[in-house]
């Protein structure tokens, strides 16, 4: 009897735990893969967070320099001279009023501390549109707020790439 030290050969690749071990693997390959895209996802979304700080922080204090720089009486002619235009100057306010004399008496009418807020004022009417005959420190307000709102869309833009990509991630289908 002569029996051969020798084992039989093993097939490779073909084995149950070959195959185990090639899914195993793919399995770890693609769990790497996830992580390094919600460590991105993660990044990403703590930037936007950084950025819509930043940008609140820049509305708040254009609020507060606009609240500390504007008198507490209005006059014809302070109006005049910050707004240039009685349309610029109404729809800055949000009333309706039909000269300047009507939108002064209402303006003083509510008394300093009943100011609508920025929000308040922003639901009521749009921003007004630049043009070259806004008074320059109103145009550049409304300019450096449609800035601000451009770089707020964006931010919308990406965070709903974001959510769509979690979504995605979440249900296996990247």
């Amino acid at each position: 009897m002569g029996h051969s030290n020798a084992m039989p050969p093993k097939k490779t690749g073909n084995s149950l735990g070959d195959r185990i071990r090639a899914v195993a693997q793919q399995l770890r390959q693609e769990e790497q893969v996830q992580i390094q895209a919600t460590s991105r996802i993660l990044g990403a979304a703590a930037q936007l967070a950084e950025n819509n700080d930043r940008l609140v922080g820049e509305v708040v204090a254009m609020v507060e320099e606009d609240l500390d720089q504007k008198p507490h009486r209005y006059t014809v002619e302070g109006l005049k001279q910050q707004f240039g235009r009685f349309k610029a100057a109404k729809a800055h306010f949000g009333y309706s009023a039909r000269g300047w004399d009507s939108l002064v008496q209402q303006l003083n009418a509510q008394g300093p501390f009943a100011k609508p807020s920025a929000v308040q004022a922003a639901k009521k009417t749009p921003l007004p549109e630049t043009s070259p005959e806004m008074h320059p420190e109103v145009r550049q307000e409304a300019q450096r707020l449609e800035a601000i709102e451009l770089e707020i869309r964006a931010m919308r833009s990406d965070i709903e790439q974001i959510l769509e990509l979690l979504k995605r991630l979440t249900s296996g289908k990247l």
